[in-house]
């Protein structure tokens, strides 16, 4: 059985939430404070949490109250930590390994973005901006529930952008912040506007989520075995409250990730055209950029025989394709829609056959030592020239182009599986 989480923010996503709603997933409250306390900053903060409303709906709020007075007698605390000093607090402390290993690839992350944002060393960064007690005690609280709900993957949802603005050290800034976006861009987030202009998604949390999260999307098929709600401290136009789904995926699930695209799918029908002008249509179409293009026969009103026409193109080169439809036949409107489609990583690779060189393409799933090869294909057209060139069959280039790339595997090593 494979333990899978769910990140649901239509709200975004802040440290807080996380915390609340692991807390809310039944992380137990004394085992947070006990492992919090080992970073050995607990005369800095308090914890303390409570369940609250949000436009009627119930969820668990988890404050980090910062003892002021602390800081300000304290001269020792009231520098700015940079990331070395966060970096060695975290090694320090008797916590369990993945917990320490995910708490500093998330603060790398951040200082990464600061840095990237401030244009300076990630060493350098202040975490003043995140208030750098909050960030360690959010961050590594999150990582602790995690680690404790045992979970083998992690997913979120898209992300809100949010709008307005907010005061920060340097003066006014505009949300989505910098460092935000940085880190959206650093895993091609997929982002939307959900109307609110308020800071949605703070750095602590697109930290938290593009580190820890290995897709971001719809909801994975699940068995849905626990929810938790983690509320945010604002009340807005909808519940302000971030949702933990825990659940089960069956154990036959690939453990490779198949790669998904958006495409368009485009369709019409014809019944008052010359074939020949069909072809010079679907040429077009296909040197204009479409993935593929076919027809069917179908039968229309008063029983004539039309064509129906699909093409499956790229979101971006849609508009293009419906273009040339209009140009080149009678048609007068044309179906549209997004479908999502599953597909296999794909390369050329050029084999040197005797007969010459045959281009093959080779069909995989996964990534690094998962890497599994599918398929493999020789190019049509290639083998086509060198069997008129040869005076020999197709079938007979095709072949001896495989046996060629077999044993190129072999000497190799490489895993395939046909």
């Amino acid at each position: 059985m494979v333990k899978i989480g769910y990140w649901e923010c239509p709200t975004g996503i802040a440290g807080d939430m996380c915390l609340g709603a692991l807390v809310d997933c039944g992380l137990p409250w004394q085992y947070l404070l006990d492992s919090l306390k080992s970073l050995g900053i607990e005369a800095e903060y308090q914890l303390t949490t409570e369940v609250v409303t949000r436009n009627g709906q119930s969820a668990t709020k988890v404050y980090v109250n910062l003892r002021q007075e602390h800081h300000h007698h304290d001269s020792e605390h009231h520098h700015p930590r940079h990331l070395p000093e966060i970096e060695s607090l975290i090694q320090a402390a008797s916590l369990p390994e993945r917990v320490k290993r995910w708490s500093l690839r998330i603060f790398q992350q951040l200082a990464i973005a600061e840095s990237a944002v401030h244009g300076i060393p990630p060493e350098q960064v202040h975490f003043h901006e995140v208030g750098a007690t909050d960030a360690i005690i959010d961050i590594v609280g999150t990582c602790i529930g995690l680690d404790w709900l045992n979970l083998d993957r992690l997913y979120c949802s898209p992300l809100p952008t949010g709008g307005g603005t907010i005061k920060a050290a340097h003066g006014q800034l505009s949300v989505p912040v910098p460092a935000v976006v940085k880190l959206w861009e650093t895993r091609e987030v997929p982002i939307y506007s959900n109307g609110i202009q308020k800071e949605l998604v703070t750095p602590t949390g697109a930290a938290i989520a593009v580190t820890l999260a290995q897709h971001f999307g719809e909801p994975p098929a699940m068995k849905l075995t626990k929810i938790g709600l983690g509320a945010g401290s604002k009340d807005l136009a909808i519940p302000n409250i971030l949702r933990l789904w825990i659940g089960e995926a069956a154990e036959n699930q690939p453990k490779v990730e198949l790669q998904q695209e958006t495409i368009t799918v485009l369709e019409t029908q014809i019944d008052d055209l010359s074939p020949q002008v069909v072809a010079y249509t679907l040429e077009q179409l296909l040197t204009a950029g479409a993935l593929d293009v076919f027809t069917q026969s179908i039968g229309m009103k008063k029983s004539r025989s039309g064509i129906l026409l699909t093409v499956i193109c790229h979101p971006e080169t849609a508009y293009v394709c419906k273009t040339i439809i209009f140009r080149e036949t009678t048609t007068l409107g044309i179906r549209e829609s997004t479908q999502q489609r599953s597909i296999l990583n794909r390369e050329i690779k050029p084999i040197q056959t005797k007969y010459g060189t045959v281009n093959i393409k080779v069909a995989s799933w996964g990534f690094g030592e998962n890497q599994q090869i599918i398929n493999v294909q020789p190019e049509y057209e290639d083998c086509a020239a060198l069997a008129r060139q040869h005076n020999i069959s197709w079938r007979a280039v095709s072949q001896q182009a495989i046996a060629v790339y077999q044993d190129n595997l072999n000497h190799l090593g490489e895993n395939s599986v046909f």
